[in-house]
């Protein structure tokens, strides 16, 4: 048996009782999909660590280009824009993956040395993975994402954690081709994939699969060097990031370059890591859950110690999580009322 099949063979188990909430409730996404998200979400949480990018000085900003790095003979990785941006250069023009920040949009444009992008692929709503929509839109790119990121993307929506509205990106940044749960299409040679990853990080993240070079794009669903980021008030959740770890592990093989939205390129047994990591954090902080605790008590019996990593900031991600499991706490048998 090769080491992805004993992964999803371990994996299908696991994740049966995490998913058979989810899978019974996908019908509903018709009725999601028909009236504004927010209406149950009260808006959504933009993290300052994650959707409002630390302000950046005008040399910075106005940088003609970006630090790039070859992951294949057509693929690019672009780097600092703030996060990672993902480049398939093709005959009839580039497919980007992510856009950045508004900051760097220009940036992330001048280092494409003068490709016009045809296809952009959004892997979630916050900002600086989208920052970049307008520019690109208004130049006549061809914009993907889940119907749900772009729920978010064309409607305001109240900040709570900052006490601010944020408004609707215009129309020109909003993606103009939507799906619900993957698909495929051709960029020159290359063989895309595209897919959902329910409720990871968001409520409308995807992965994008360039097959041809093994390049494998996951946005936020993956976090080699940031603490993860579960936005609970966009419908993640840490069982939701399991998952869609799962289905990334399933497609990625020894050979693959897996690119999150920060940090350095990772290998399948990287991902696996801290899936494994996540997976050990899901049964202690459910089980907690179940009782009642909340996350302090989690954070006073020392959960995030029976772990290698260190968080930068340990209160926050547990509580990010307590504030997930309770919005899920059907899905792993909670008993709490």
């Amino acid at each position: 048996m090769t080491t992805v099949e004993q992964d999803l063979t371990t994996a299908v188990k696991s994740a049966r009782d995490r998913r058979s909430f989810l899978r019974a409730s996908l019908s509903g996404l018709a009725v999601w999909a028909s009236v504004p998200v927010l209406a149950s979400l009260e808006g959504c949480q933009q993290l300052p660590s994650r959707q409002s990018p630390a302000p950046t000085t005008t040399t910075t900003a106005r940088k003609s280009a970006l630090p790039t790095e070859k992951l294949s003979d057509r693929v690019t990785l672009i780097t600092g824009a703030p996060g990672n941006v993902v480049a398939l250069s093709s005959g009839d023009g580039v497919v980007l993956v992510d856009s950045g920040s508004t900051a760097f949009a220009r940036a992330v444009r001048g280092s494409l040395s003068g490709a016009r992008v045809r296809t952009l692929f959004n892997t979630h709503y916050h900002a600086d993975q989208t920052g970049g929509n307008e520019l690109f839109g208004a130049a006549g790119a061809e914009i993907h994402a889940h119907l749900i990121t772009r729920q978010w993307l064309a409607t305001d929506f109240y900040v709570p954690e900052e006490d601010r509205w944020v408004k609707a990106l215009p129309a020109k940044a909003l993606p103009t081709v939507t799906f619900r749960d993957k698909g495929e299409t051709k960029a020159g040679a290359e063989s895309i994939e595209f897919g959902y990853l329910l409720e990871a990080h968001t409520r409308g993240d995807i992965y994008v699969f360039f097959r041809d070079s093994n390049v494998l794009a996951v946005g936020d669903v993956a976090s080699p060097l940031r603490d993860p980021a579960l936005d609970w008030y966009a419908g993640g959740w840490l069982g939701g990031r399991v998952d869609a770890m799962d289905t990334l592990l399933a497609l990625a093989n020894d050979e693959t370059k897996i690119v999150p939205s920060y940090g350095p390129v990772m290998t399948r047994a990287q991902l696996k890591a801290e899936r494994d990591m996540m997976v050990h954090l899901y049964d202690r902080t459910t089980e907690l859950t179940d009782h009642g605790r909340s996350a302090k008590d989690m954070l006073e019996a020392g959960v995030l110690n029976e772990v290698s990593r260190k968080f930068d900031d340990p209160y926050r991600f547990l509580y990010d999580v307590s504030k997930g499991h309770w919005a899920h706490y059907t899905n792993f048998g909670g008993n709490v009322v």
